[in-house]
């Protein structure tokens, strides 16, 4: 990955995780999952453009659920904590949209790097 690539999925990776954040203000559990699953789509698609690509809307989808399932798997008792603790007033709302960012910026880069060992697979397999 260049380093204008990492500057350019930087933005990307950060503003859509702020984004998320914010749908996961409302204090509602179920509601943060589907704001991630939604933020990860448009960032999946927004990130292929950086190595060149595109990538439709479903594959996107895909990408996001597999990246926000592994991101579970590695955070589990913190999605708990983000959903269960919407039910605490105020409280609720400073702890779910700030770990939602913590799991989508963390997320946005295993994307990010899966994308750039994908096209680099591909510049390998069109150089033979």
């Amino acid at each position: 990955m260049t380093d204008d690539e990492k500057k350019k999925c930087h933005a990307i990776i950060h503003s859509h995780a702020v984004a998320a954040g914010a749908g996961n203000l409302l204090p509602i559990p179920g509601t943060g999952l589907a704001a991630d699953t939604i933020t990860m789509t448009t960032m999946a698609m927004a990130l292929a453009g950086v190595f060149g690509g595109s990538i439709p809307e479903s594959i996107a989808r895909n990408m996001a659920v597999n990246a926000i399932i592994t991101a579970v798997k590695q955070n589990a008792v913190k999605t708990v904590v983000k959903e269960v603790s919407k039910v605490v007033p105020i409280l609720g709302q400073i702890i779910s949209p700030s770990i939602s960012v913590a799991m989508l910026e963390s997320a946005g880069w295993s994307l990010a790097q899966q994308l750039d060992d994908e096209r680099n697979q591909k510049l390998l397999k069109s150089g033979d």
